[in-house]
């Protein structure tokens, strides 16, 4: 065996690895925000779902991104079992592309690839158009890897010892265990498909072409390491997303299995007449046994997905919005996705608000009542709010430095000015709690009059902020001109109520030392609702800049 050949097929490979990585996460990051939501708003039902699923793993050519993807989102909550099961279902067809693809011979393109990619990448200032470039220039690395590698092949060939490997693989069930093994070590059914291909290509397989029907069917399998992999630190949920892949691909490959030895000439036959040649037997065939799994299987989702729970039993503890100290949304014990990682700081900054604005009603009624028990809690609940807003911050400083989607970093400078507003929402309740405290010792009142202005100006504050965390945290507008007018409002009435205090305390109506509270309190909410503004057109303002 001539060892320049078999070093000629490893760099081969590398290039071809090293081509579908710069290909998918060029793709990720120009246009992953905009898949993300296409994954968001078309899964409603199984069918859509799995129509998504197709179209997504096309565009970035790896069902295994597509899947840990999903896993991610599972594991977020932002989707469920029954629409991850659908898209997933497409993922498995649509991974079959690439074969396609190869099996079309566009080596001979793959120069003017490679020299459009450098291009945009290297002259081209545009951060999308760079993107865009690495997609082209990923592409021409894998067909120069797929030359590279066909190019060993023949060579191969001729030597004779490979392909007399290859003819004594005659045992269908040691076929599938090969695939299955080869395309977990390298965590793409879509590489070891294409090897398998450009094989089938030279002739490796002599005439015993239908073996390579049964190393597809374990490629299968063998593409489900990754989500299994990702779904590891996972929630239950993520762990049972990553299991309907697996028994999506288990039970489609038993299925085919048995198809092939009871049909094997009628099977391979049909795929022949569509096949030009080999290696487009091959892609036909890879493409064909997962259009025929996913047609069998989809009316079946619900029980596969049911199945999951025998193999993962129980729940996972459930995080509220008040779990103190506790990250729901990201952090380690969440699977971490580059596509949905924003999206996680983003529903996590959501939770750090509804605290917030508990908080501040909550200070305020203890400004009233003097409750002891609610200006503790605003005390405790304070802390948590801190905490949560340094391990977002932290958070976000440690995804900055990773492939995200561009539009996604064009976020991310806003999303540290959001966590620092609402923290400032909870130091303004806390000053709040500090006046209930400081009232209730030294047993001072506040006038009736001042109380039902304080109210008011509270009910304000609070619509405001509620629409501006709708806002930011859902992209809600029907409410944008409602939260410029509060605020202008609020403003106003800030005025008012200051100048209201002062005719109080020239008449001796109150206190000097409840005249203080009343104008501090007065100018925090005030502050809250400029907070809450900067909120809700935090994402949107940025986007405008950018």
């Amino acid at each position: 065996m001539d060892s320049t050949s078999l070093l000629q097929l490893a760099g081969g490979l590398g290039l071809f690895l090293f081509g579908m990585t710069l290909m998918s996460e060029g793709i990720e990051k120009a246009a992953g925000a905009k898949l993300r939501s296409i994954l968001e708003m078309f899964t409603t039902n199984r069918v859509m779902g799995m129509i998504v699923g197709v179209v997504f793993t096309g565009i970035i050519q790896s069902s295994s991104a597509c899947t840990a993807m999903v896993v991610s989102f599972v594991n977020s909550g932002l989707m469920n079992l029954y629409q991850a099961a659908g898209v997933i279902f497409g993922a498995n067809i649509g991974t079959t592309i690439t074969g396609q693809l190869v099996s079309f011979n566009l080596s001979k393109y793959a120069p003017l690839f490679l020299f459009i990619g450098v291009i945009m990448t290297m002259f081209i200032k545009k951060p999308t158009a760079q993107k865009i470039g690495q997609v082209v220039l990923g592409f021409g690395v894998l067909f120069m890897g797929i030359k590279t590698m066909s190019g060993s092949m023949e060579a191969l060939n001729e030597s004779g010892q490979i392909s007399d490997i290859l003819l004594g693989l005659t045992n269908p069930f040691i076929a599938v265990i090969t695939g299955t093994v080869i395309t977990a070590v390298v965590q793409s059914s879509s590489v070891t498909v294409s090897i398998v291909l450009l094989m089938a290509q030279q002739g490796l397989f002599g005439e015993s072409a239908n073996i390579c029907l049964y190393i597809i069917l374990g490629c299968n399998i063998g593409a489900c390491t990754t989500a299994l992999i990702a779904s590891l630190a996972g929630k239950k949920d993520a762990k049972r997303a990553a299991l309907i892949h697996l028994l999506f691909n288990i039970i489609g490959t038993i299925l085919m299995f048995i198809a092939l030895q009871v049909a094997m000439n009628p099977i391979s036959n049909v795929i022949h007449a569509v096949s030009a040649d080999n290696g487009r037997f091959v892609a036909n065939a890879h493409t064909i046994f997962k259009v025929v799994q996913v047609l069998v299987l989809l009316p079946f989702s619900g029980l596969i997905v049911k199945l999951t729970y025998l193999f993962v039993p129980g729940e996972d503890k459930k995080v509220g919005y008040r779990e103190v100290h506790t990250l729901k949304y990201i952090g380690d014990k969440v699977v971490f996705n580059p596509a949905t990682a924003v999206v996680g700081v983003i529903k996590e900054l959501e939770r750090m608000a509804e605290l917030a604005g508990e908080n501040l009603n909550r200070a305020m009624n203890a400004l009233i009542t003097l409750d002891q028990e609610d200006i503790d809690e605003v005390y405790e609940v304070e802390e948590n709010i801190n905490f949560l807003n340094k391990a977002i911050t932290d958070y976000m400083v440690k995804i900055n430095q990773t492939t995200l989607p561009i539009e996604d970093l064009k976020s991310i400078g806003a999303l540290f000015h959001v966590a620092n507003d609402i923290e400032r929402v909870g130091d303004h309740a806390e000053n709040i709690a500090d006046a209930a405290a400081n009232r209730k010792k030294n047993n001072i009142s506040i006038s009736k009059d001042a109380q039902r202005e304080l109210g008011q100006m509270l009910d304000m504050v609070n619509d405001c902020y509620r629409y501006s965390v709708e806002m930011f945290a859902h992209g809600k507008e029907e409410h944008m001109q409602d939260i410029i007018d509060l605020e202008n409002r609020i403003d106003v009435m800030e005025r008012e109520l200051q100048q209201a205090h002062v005719d109080r305390l020239t008449k001796n109506q109150c206190t000097p030392e409840a005249g203080m509270i009343f104008s501090d309190i007065v100018s925090g909410l005030e502050r809250i609702a400029d907070h809450s503004v900067n909120i809700a057109f935090s994402i949107s303002e940025n986007e405008k800049e950018g």
